[in-house]
């Protein structure tokens, strides 16, 4: 397997404006729902992903990450999917980079990373955050 790149969390959370939230859900007592929010509410915007809503926390939100319009540019692509579904995910993340040119920090939330998905990031040369909460290192890191 290629050696996946492994950002400094700090500098990713410094540097980061939006947040792509892959399987974020519209149900407030959903972690992922959860987590977005803290998130926003902490300056970043989030750019929801969900094919089952059209609007999640004020935001439009999209089937998929190359339904994102080019134009927004996407920092960090945090994954709430279960671990067999996160190959996919990154292979989109890889699909929208060759419409914006541009390389987001893969981040996958507790216990949905995988082998095969670490693989894919690290052979397109995407940072990767394996298995962590993007909210708990925010608040060990900058909170």
């Amino acid at each position: 397997m290629p050696d996946v790149q492994s950002p400094d969390l700090r500098s990713v959370l410094e540097s980061s404006e939006t947040i792509a939230v892959v399987g974020c859900s519209a149900q407030p007592m959903r972690t992922s729902h959860k987590i977005a929010r803290y998130m926003q509410e902490r300056g970043y915007r989030i750019v929801p992903v969900n094919p089952n809503y059209d609007e999640i926390l004020g935001e439009s939100c999209y089937p998929d990450l190359p339904s994102i319009p080019d134009d927004v540019q996407i920092d960090i692509v945090d994954i709430f999917r279960a671990p067999q579904h996160t190959a996919d995910m990154v292979q989109t993340a890889v699909d929208r980079s060759h419409q914006t040119g541009k390389k987001p920090v893969i981040w996958t939330q507790l216990g949905v990373s995988s082998s095969a998905a670490e693989t894919l990031a690290a052979e397109a040369g995407f940072p990767y955050v394996r298995n962590r909460c993007i909210k708990v290192a925010y608040d060990r890191l900058l909170a």
